[in-house]
């Protein structure tokens, strides 16, 4: 059986009367990549940052390499690399001041690999802190929190501002890593970027875990999405099969998630003499969808 690197357990904060997140549990295996998902302000960051100790909850427990969140932060900080989804810096240092000034946190001598990652990102070390963009300082922020090979990675919302070549570099990387063996945390409310590099994924609503499942178990979990145009206009309720839903229409073609029996929905789409149908797995985000509504 796998170790868990995450264990969280019951876990709540409350803000006073303003909802933080209620009674999570779950737990993320050695070598993962997990993603956490949900939209802004659905308990994400409040998760994340409750399992950093940089605030205590309300309820419940977390550990991190079997030690306690919050009582034992300092021996777990050692082995985490964190990259928040907003980022501040010392504004008149420059990016290598501020990289090796992180380095020297963890008492490593980081120098090679930072400049192995900056290259990468293509990240300029003389520039100052306060000439960069949000992209960049998003590049900085990746580099702190790789720099000194950590065990588990947390990463929240991470490529908020990079354009999409980095972005793909940053998965290159990310992926090279969880092959080392760094367990990767994933949280963000980018759906595809959760399907294409996590192995697991749990869905936050509202401060409540929804779904937990494996991504290819979400893939197929027995949706299809089916979208047609017939040859004349289609009747009042044609579709009117139980496991229809999200079903739109306008006069001759409609468009549908459904789960049920396939001669059934095959049957009546023949009937309907159709000039154009597609039927495919339905999108990460459609189903993300399905459990929203």
């Amino acid at each position: 059986m796998s170790e868990n690197i995450i264990e969280i357990n019951s876990l709540t904060k409350t803000y006073g009367k303003r909802r933080g997140i209620e009674d999570i549990s779950f737990s993320v295996k050695k070598g993962e990549i997990f993603g956490f998902i949900g939209p802004n302000g659905a308990g994400k960051s409040t998760t994340i940052r409750t399992l950093l100790a940089l605030m205590h909850p309300t309820s419940g427990s977390a550990s991190i390499f079997s030690k306690d969140c919050i009582r034992e932060a300092p021996a777990i900080a050692k082995d985490i690399g964190y990259l928040p989804s907003e980022t501040s810096y010392y504004e008149q240092m420059t990016v290598e001041e501020l990289l090796d000034y992180a380095a020297a946190l963890y008492d490593k001598d980081c120098k090679d690999r930072i400049t192995e990652l900056s290259k990468r990102l293509q990240l300029d070390l003389k520039r100052k802190i306060s000439e960069l963009s949000l992209g960049n300082k998003k590049k900085v922020g990746i580099v702190q929190a790789l720099l000194h090979s950590p065990r588990l990675l947390i990463l929240d919302e991470p490529t908020n501002g990079l354009d999409p070549l980095v972005q793909h570099t940053f998965f290159e990387i990310l992926q090279e890593e969880n092959k080392k063996g760094t367990t990767i945390f994933f949280s963000s409310h980018v759906l595809s970027e959760v399907q294409k590099i996590c192995d697991r994924v749990a869905i936050i609503k509202e401060g409540k875990i929804i779904n937990l499942q494996k991504i290819h178990e979400l893939n197929e979990n027995g949706y299809k999405k089916i979208e047609l145009i017939a040859k004349v206009e289609i009747p009042n309720n044609y579709f009117n099969l139980v496991g229809i839903m999200d079903y739109k229409q306008d006069a001759n073609r409609a468009s549908f998630m459904y789960k049920g029996e396939v001669g059934n929905i095959l049957e009546k789409i023949w009937r309907l003499q159709v000039s154009d149908v597609s039927i495919e797995e339905p999108a990460l985000e459609d189903i993300f969808m399905h459990y929203y509504n």
